[in-house]
């Protein structure tokens, strides 16, 4: 019977933890969710119910920590990356950064929108530049916004492999 036990206690842990991943992984997708944050739950999660037996090391929850900080960073900073990449001003990547930051309140099209309008409203007034090159900025700005969304998807899938591998391979 305890057998019975220990093994529904371990079925429950791996439901919850393979829950978390999955809505973590959708979360790197959605816009709303914080999905590497609740991947990194799952692997702490997974290992306060487990225990010693969760297979999880100390230093997974430092890689999947600074995997998670670099995802945070990246996502905020793409949108004026690209503003930059495509020969915008410091006020085009400050105005991508302010228009991405309002654009999560207009989920979906404003994550999109709101980097694009905010470089191409920032480079044209206060860096006086024509509309042509103001355009040319945003329209870096949504392409280093969607870069940015491709790298955090990617990141995901390297945290929650990560965790599968220290849990079963290492």
């Amino acid at each position: 019977m305890a057998d019975f036990i220990s093994s529904l206690g371990i079925g429950a842990a791996w439901l919850v933890t393979v829950c978390l991943l999955l809505a973590g992984f959708l979360g790197t997708i959605i816009p709303f969710l914080p999905g590497h944050l609740i991947i990194f739950f799952a692997a702490v999660g997974h290992w306060l119910i487990l225990g010693e037996d969760s297979g999880v090391e100390w230093w997974t929850f430092l890689v999947l920590g600074v995997l998670l900080a670099v995802s945070q960073v990246l996502e905020f900073m793409s949108g004026a990356m690209g503003t930059r990449w495509f020969g915008g001003s410091h006020w085009g990547a400050g105005g991508a950064i302010l228009g991405g930051i309002v654009g999560m309140f207009f989920l979906p099209f404003g994550l999109i929108l709101g980097p694009l309008i905010g470089a191409m409203l920032f480079e044209f007034t206060f860096a006086k530049k024509e509309v042509r090159e103001s355009t040319v900025s945003g329209v870096g700005s949504v392409l280093g916004t969607l870069a940015g969304l491709i790298i955090k998807i990617v990141i995901g899938v390297v945290m929650i492999v990560w965790f599968l591998v220290d849990v079963f391979w290492i």
